[in-house]
């Protein structure tokens, strides 16, 4: 299959299936945080997925490979990289399972119907707006500060559109605002369930945390082993 890739993109092998996915290396490329969070979520036969920020859409792509999902939407405020996803997706042809749709985090609940996923996926901007940041238009300081959107947005707008009493929410994450992560997703009636601590090393403290929270769910948490990444 012919692919179009506009100039400095590229064609990645995702090493899943044959999948490759469009990216320019002078904007922001996925991270192995996004593998993380496509391996912590939990994704049951013919469930209807939204991926909250989608970027040039690694997750729906990883999560169409990885589970029995019937369908998997993407959701990008940034054109460029909705335009890559939508490529991506062609290239592989996944287009009967994946859906790119541009748009503001902060309106989703507008843009889509109220309680109609199972599960919300959403790998956000882990900075606050005013750590350290150089250009706000720059499309990776989009991806790493909350510019464009807060933590605020993304639990809010997912509590409305997850489906009441069983629908799932998966994020990753920095520990140094768990406190504000659980407190905010408690607030919008997402209840914690599920953590999971990711270590550089084994001797190191963690440097990422997978979360899994259930739309009024009842209040338990279950802590899993934690990922060390790499041996000494």
């Amino acid at each position: 299959m012919t692919t179009r890739l506009r100039p400095g993109e590229r064609l990645d092998d995702l090493q899943l299936k044959g999948y490759e996915i469009i990216q320019n290396p002078e904007g922001f490329c996925f991270g192995v945080d996004a593998v993380l969070l496509s391996d912590f979520a939990k994704v049951k036969k013919e469930e209807t997925v939204l991926d909250l920020g989608t970027g040039t859409g690694i997750l729906p792509i990883l999560l169409a490979a990885k589970t029995l999902g019937r369908h998997f939407t993407g959701l990008e405020i940034q054109e460029e990289s909705a335009d890559m996803a939508v490529r991506s997706i062609e290239h592989n042809r996944l287009q009967d399972r994946i859906d790119i749709v541009t748009g503001d985090i902060k309106e989703a609940a507008s843009i889509f119907k109220s309680a109609f996923f199972d599960v919300i996926v959403t790998n956000p901007p882990y900075m606050l707006e005013q750590h350290g940041l150089q250009n706000s238009q720059d499309t990776k300081t989009i991806a790493r500060h909350e510019v464009m959107c807060t933590l605020d947005d993304i639990l809010r707008e997912s509590g409305k559109l997850l489906q009441e009493s069983k629908g799932r929410f998966y994020m990753i994450h920095k520990p140094f605002r768990l406190a504000e992560i659980l407190i905010k997703m408690n607030s919008y009636k997402i209840e914690p369930k599920r953590l999971q601590f990711i270590h550089p090393y084994v001797d190191k403290e963690p440097s990422m945390v997978l979360l899994e929270g259930i739309k009024g769910g009842k209040s338990r948490v279950k802590i899993e082993p934690p990922i060390i990444m790499y041996k000494d």
